[in-house]
């Protein structure tokens, strides 16, 4: 299992923007340095809070700042953009990124988006498909004449393409059958961004299955080693030291998920916030707790969707930045290397080097005797003489 970090990001409206987009750059650079494999960085365009309208900007600036993380776009909102343009520009970050680009699209979260720039609600499914059957084309090389009412491509082909030999595609899946279904028919790996929630999680095992059969019925093929989970996570040493950091601001994130965003939520923010963790951690939704509980997490997501290949911890704004990253590094420390089989091998050898100390003190101290005795019995000869 790979691990990474979504950014959608949702921020208190009561802090600097500035320094805000800053540390969102910054907790790429200490994932990149902590091992993480992904970050991924949304769009949107109102609400006050996910104040990131462009994820290839920000995969730009972080791509200069980190080695070895790939950068996602979680995810490029298809319904507004000309295919031709965006794909022109995932094309450039592609090769400004020398490969590290994943190219995430979907419809949008965020109803006031597709309100502020005339989007009609019943139109975006449609040009969702629309706007991927272009880009696809187009990422392969062909010429692409085709008009509808929100665009018109004449002889429209790319000038470069892309950096990579299969630039992967990634498509956004939540509560119903629509997203998976396009993910198989265009042979796109899935991001699950609500499948810590109580109707995310309950879908899982028909999310997969709904993917793997479209892509059977389109010729394509998928795997589930592309298949990503989002869900928000907390850690520290101890659960009541967790549940200490993230009083600093859980309530305002989940004041923003139930009364402008989408995310299903049955507490507002606005009541007792003990209350309101234990709703969070007894239901799933979310991991306030230690390392180990994060484990159990993990587990209990593999168990249930029968198997995935990535998981995203859903950046929040929960604890001070300072814990936040605390978090991230105990993730390293004490949950990738479980999941990345890095401990068994080195725990069998420590187990079987102590069974056999005891044993081998002794052949040691034999060995060593046996020296002694040699070199004091040359002595003697010597000295004789």
């Amino acid at each position: 299992m790979r691990f990474g970090t979504f950014i959608a990001p949702v921020h208190s409206v009561r802090e600097n923007p500035t320094l805000q987009i800053q540390r969102d750059l910054e907790l790429v650079q200490h994932v990149d340095r902590l091992g993480f494999a992904e970050a991924w960085y949304g769009e949107h365009h109102s609400g006050g809070q996910e104040i990131i309208a462009c994820p290839e900007l920000m995969i730009a600036a972080a791509a200069e700042r980190t080695k070895n993380i790939r950068l996602g776009t979680g995810v490029c909102t298809l319904p507004y953009h000309n295919p031709f343009l965006l794909a022109d520009r995932i094309v450039q970050l592609d090769h400004q990124t020398m490969g590290r680009v994943i190219f995430g699209a979907g419809a949008g979260a965020l109803a006031y988006d597709a309100h502020m720039i005339g989007v009609d609600h019943d139109a975006i499914r449609g040009r969702v498909e629309e706007s991927l059957s272009v880009i696809t084309r187009l990422f392969a090389g062909e010429t692409v004449n085709e008009k509808t009412d929100w665009y018109d491509l004449r002889a429209a082909r790319l000038q470069l393409l892309p950096y990579q030999s299969s630039l992967e595609l990634a498509l956004t899946a939540v509560n119903t059958a629509a997203g998976p279904r396009t993910a198989g028919r265009f042979g796109a790996g899935l991001l699950s961004i609500a499948a810590t929630t109580s109707k995310g999680f309950d879908a899982l095992p028909t999310t997969w299955e709904t993917c793997a059969m479209a892509a059977l019925a389109a010729g394509k093929t998928v795997t589930r080693d592309s298949w990503r989970l989002v869900g928000p996570v907390h850690i520290a040493e101890t659960r009541e030291a967790a549940r200490r950091n993230v009083r600093f601001g859980l309530q305002e994130w989940l004041n923003y998920f139930t009364r402008v965003g989408t995310l299903p939520l049955a507490v507002n923010g606005d009541g007792d916030i003990e209350s309101e963790i234990d709703y969070l951690v007894e239901t799933g939704l979310a991991v306030i707790g230690t390392p180990d509980d994060m484990i159990a997490q993990l587990d209990r997501l593999q168990k249930h969707s029968g198997g995935f290949g990535c998981f995203l911890d859903m950046a929040h704004d929960w604890a001070d930045f300072a814990e936040t990253k605390r978090s991230y590094e105990l993730i390293a420390r004490y949950v990738l290397p479980k999941f990345a089989n890095q401990l068994a091998q080195r725990q069998f050898a420590n187990t079987w080097a102590k069974s056999k100390h005891a044993e081998f003190a002794e052949l040691r101290r034999q060995a060593a005797a046996k020296v002694s005795g040699a070199t004091e019995s040359a002595s003697a000869t010597a000295g004789s003489k």
